[in-house]
């Protein structure tokens, strides 16, 4: 499990390798806010946000409960809540019972929630390539691949 930042000595030294996850940190911070802003321009003609679209394509492929789409996306609970109780109004979700929980239930994409999802598909899939063309595969899979290291590192 990863180290809990309260409990961590204060005025400890990094080692290098501290730095260079610092770094990383930075790194993925500025990257979250430019893809936020890449993806509410993305979202915004299918009518989406970055956070909706998010927790559609969460249950894209299968109903989920609100903890389970916030533990996948490594959101709060009550945020994602707000975002699917938004999304059930307008119809691009619905609710549905859970058979493993009777108060938690289930969030289902409706079709008009799928059509959405094709919509900002479609553009992001071009910007995608685009991306991937300027930064490189090889380069963009190493650095999943790291991302996915840290993240198993920090117990998530």
């Amino acid at each position: 499990m990863g180290e809990d930042p309260g409990e961590v000595a204060a005025g400890a030294a990094r080692t290098a390798a501290g730095a260079a996850f610092s770094a990383l940190v930075e790194a993925v911070f500025r990257l979250n806010g430019r893809l936020v802003a890449a993806g509410d321009a993305l979202a915004a003609p299918a009518g989406l946000t970055s956070a909706r679209w998010q927790v559609l394509a969460a249950v894209e492929d299968a109903p989920a409960s609100v903890a389970d789409v916030a533990r996948t996306l490594g959101n709060a609970r009550q945020s994602v809540q707000r975002v699917a109780d938004v999304l059930a109004e307008e119809g691009l979700c619905a609710w549905a019972p859970n058979p493993a929980h009777q108060r938690a239930k289930l969030l289902v994409l409706t079709e008009a929630g799928r059509d959405a999802l094709a919509r900002v598909g479609a553009r992001q899939a071009t910007w995608a390539n685009g991306i991937g063309e300027r930064v490189g595969e090889a380069s963009l899979r190493e650095a999943a691949a790291t991302l996915r290291r840290a993240i198993e590192a920090l117990g998530q």
